[in-house]
């Protein structure tokens, strides 16, 4: 992504702004794990997506006013000599201009007096801040504080929620970041084949993970773009499993749903396989229904159809191959199979931040995701994919990814 790509996005959003009205977006602060130490930064991904910039503590601060002209400011963390000893350099004004392309940059002490003079100019009635929280019970980020702030400060200001503008503007994928989800593909390709290569009886998660997080090293030192699940036998019916110390028994199924990074796009693929490299009678049933659903998925996507039908074709058509087989009686039994929903859109978020769809339309993406437990026989797995829309249909952007059962007992023990 490059400094015209950060312009555009912002300019978008912008546009969508109302007259006379203020936007500030933050990029996140460090949270605290124990005592003097601190999780690792993982800047907001809707501020990168607008500026680029990954470091903690930064404001994007935007004026439109009643012609609808728009003034922007970006407020960094000052120079300081000794934290940036213990903690790393800070990026300058001028770094930060050459990645964002914001070019009034100040830093971050100016900002409550700066903001004061605008509230209280008279010539702005709103503020846009991104107000998403997932539950209630979510801790505070800086742009709820500063609802806070603005509430109690300065009553006469509207408060807009920026989220559901930045919801419509990352829906759509842009040819750049197209370009950068083939990349990250290609990352988790060599994640996952390093993990069938070295797949055995006896392994661990852990080392199935090693095995993962070593291959995207290779890359750089971004890694994976979500933690990674990754389990063995019983632990695959934690659906969102991140334990790591269970070990793989003769005959166990591995699942793993990862996903590696690049220019900040995010991947997200599942395979599943018998630790030992063979499918068993029972395993290759269910998996055949499984993938059969999964190809099927990727030969109706195209524009127009309905996203909800998405997730209602993967149930409904599974369903229908585990009757077939002979799995289940009924399709109205397909509930005991299948845990979870089989799709949800990618981007700069694994679950990506956007205003979900009515229809599908070109250069959206998202993924087929198709899983099975059952239990009674200790096998419990997901297929999941990448679809890209596209203006006739779409397109399995992991299908590199070893996804048959001949292709997948090909690789299994390589080394």
């Amino acid at each position: 992504m490059n400094t015209a790509y950060y312009q555009g996005n912002r300019e978008q959003l912008y546009a969508m702004m109302q007259p006379g009205s203020l936007l500030m977006l933050f990029s996140g602060e460090e949270v605290r794990k124990t005592n003097d130490e601190y999780y690792p930064f993982f800047a907001d991904r809707s501020f990168v997506y607008f500026t680029g910039l990954k470091c903690r503590q930064a404001v994007l601060l935007a004026l439109k006013d009643a012609e609808g002209s728009v003034a922007e400011r970006l407020y960094l963390l000052p120079p300081d000599a000794i934290a940036e000893r213990w903690t790393g350099t800070r990026i300058k004004p001028q770094e930060a201009e050459s990645v964002s392309g914001v070019k009034d940059v100040r830093f971050v002490g100016a900002l409550e007096t700066d903001f004061s003079a605008l509230a209280n100019s008279g010539n702005y009635g709103a503020v846009y801040l991104d107000l998403y929280r997932i539950s209630p019970a979510d801790i505070d980020r800086p742009a709820h504080s500063w609802r806070n702030v603005i509430q109690r400060e300065y009553p006469f200001l509207r408060l807009e929620n920026a989220n559901i503008l930045i919801r419509r503007l990352r829906l759509i994928k842009q040819p750049c970041e197209i370009e950068a989800l083939r990349e990250a593909e290609k990352i988790t390709k060599a994640g996952i084949l390093a993990m069938m290569h070295a797949s055995r009886p006896g392994k661990y998660e852990y080392q199935y993970k090693a095995d993962f997080d070593y291959a995207l090293a290779q890359f750089g030192p971004d890694g994976p773009g979500f933690p990674s699940i990754i389990s063995a036998g019983k632990n695959n019916f934690c659906i969102h499993y991140y334990s790591y110390t269970g070990q793989a028994q003769d005959g166990d199924m591995i699942l793993n749903d990862v996903g590696a990074q690049y220019d900040n796009m995010i991947t997200d693929v599942s395979r599943g396989w018998p630790c030992n490299g063979r499918f068993s009678p029972r395993q290759r049933l269910l998996y055949e229904c499984v993938l059969a659903t999964s190809d099927y998925m990727f030969s109706i996507i195209r524009p127009g159809m309905p996203m909800e039908e998405v997730d209602a074709t993967i149930r409904r058509y599974n369903a229908e191959r585990l009757v077939e087989a002979g799995v289940l009686r009924s399709a109205d039994e397909i509930g005991k199979l299948m845990w979870h929903g089989g799709s949800h859109h990618i981007g700069y978020d694994v679950h990506d931040v956007v205003e979900r769809p009515a229809v599908l339309a070109p250069n959206m993406v998202f993924c087929v995701d198709v899983g099975v437990y059952h239990e009674e026989w200790g096998i419990g797995f997901r297929l999941e994919d990448n679809c890209l829309v596209t203006e006739t249909g779409c397109e399995n952007i992991s299908a590199g990814i070893p996804r048959t059962i001949a292709d997948i007992e090909a690789e299994i023990g390589r080394i």
